[in-house]
């Protein structure tokens, strides 16, 4: 049962809930009543961005609850909470919180699982036929006074390599097969079931690199996964492929993909997610085979509701004392 269920006021004062996301609320504005009429007391975000590293340690005394976004949540952050009982994420990646630190302290860290990844999903594939057809090129073109016939490729019969079956992976399998492509996949966990119920192949990274037509990134950022797409990787790949990337920028060497798309080493890329955010000046805008999005993969009004409420639920699990859901640390 979702919190906003609840037929009578959660008694919880006088916890306090520091509000550091700037999107929190947003697409889902009655989740600030949910946490009201429980009798929290709301702690905002009183900079218009993500505070830094020593404004989390000024914002972070007395609270009881962090309701984080980008902000670093690092251990001297932890450190200085010396009342924080859980940490509650408006998102799915938790890359800017100190999962090591946080086990140290006993303090429970959980995200917004599977509120966006049709979203996610769907951009993937608005990538993917935005490549395929070439959409960008046409618009500009129609748009500057051009009337040439664009070609493109058609999805049937083609080879779609996906790196990282989780949610967003899988969800990505589902629509891809639906447009009867074959599905290949990467990912240190193999999940036979699914593979068997939709028709995907298990392959190494370097046999993901060399089969398919396009590949399509959603791997989670780390060590292990850092430009995993670089020189090498991209001289592997088809010169006919295309790269989609929806998870994290790090995941790409840039300078490497620049180079490659240059020299029509493959045939186009997209990315909704960059090294430095907001990138700035980057060769990549340059080229005309290469599709920028401002990290905007998963911002629906369905998916954006969906991960207010499931933060704001989370919260007040926290609060009293129960087990949030989709918990990593």
């Amino acid at each position: 049962m979702s919190e906003s269920q609840f037929p009578f006021p959660i008694p919880l004062s006088p916890f306090r809930v520091l509000i550091a996301s700037r999107s929190f609320g947003k697409a889902a504005p009655d989740v600030f009543s949910q946490l009201e009429q429980a009798g929290v007391e709301i702690v905002p975000n009183p900079h218009e961005r993500a505070p830094t590293e020593m404004e989390m340690i000024d914002l972070i005394h007395d609270v009881d609850v962090l309701i984080s976004g980008t902000e670093p949540v690092t251990a001297r952050v932890l450190a200085a909470a010396n009342k924080l009982r859980g940490i509650s994420k408006h998102g799915v990646g938790y890359e800017n919180i100190d999962l090591v630190a946080a086990r140290a302290r006993n303090i429970p860290v959980a995200v917004a699982g599977g509120t966006i990844t049709n979203s996610v999903a769907d951009m993937a594939m608005a990538l993917l036929l935005g490549l395929a057809r070439r959409v960008p090129f046409g618009d500009r073109a129609v748009k500057g006074g051009r009337w040439g016939r664009v070609v493109g490729v058609e999805l049937a019969g083609k080879t779609l390599g996906i790196v990282g079956m989780g949610q967003i992976g899988k969800a990505v399998c589902r629509r891809a097969r639906a447009f009867e492509m074959n599905v290949i996949a990467y990912d240190t966990y193999q999940d036979e079931a699914f593979a068997a119920q939709h028709a995907v192949t298990y392959v190494s990274l370097a046999e993901v690199l060399v089969q398919s037509d396009f590949i399509t990134l959603h791997a989670p950022g780390g060590q292990g996964t850092r430009e995993i797409i670089n020189r090498d990787s991209l001289v592997k790949m088809k010169p006919t492929a295309f790269l989609i990337n929806t998870a994290r920028g790090e995941l790409v060497d840039e300078g490497a993909l620049y180079i490659a798309l240059k020299r029509n080493q493959i045939a186009g890329a997209a990315s909704d997610v960059f090294i430095d955010e907001p990138p700035g000046p980057n060769p990549l805008f340059e080229l005309d085979n290469f599709i920028a999005f401002p990290h905007s993969a998963g911002q629906t009004q369905e998916g954006l509701r969906a991960m207010g409420q499931v933060t704001c639920d989370n919260a007040l699990r926290i609060l009293r004392g129960e087990e949030p859901q989709f918990r990593v640390a």
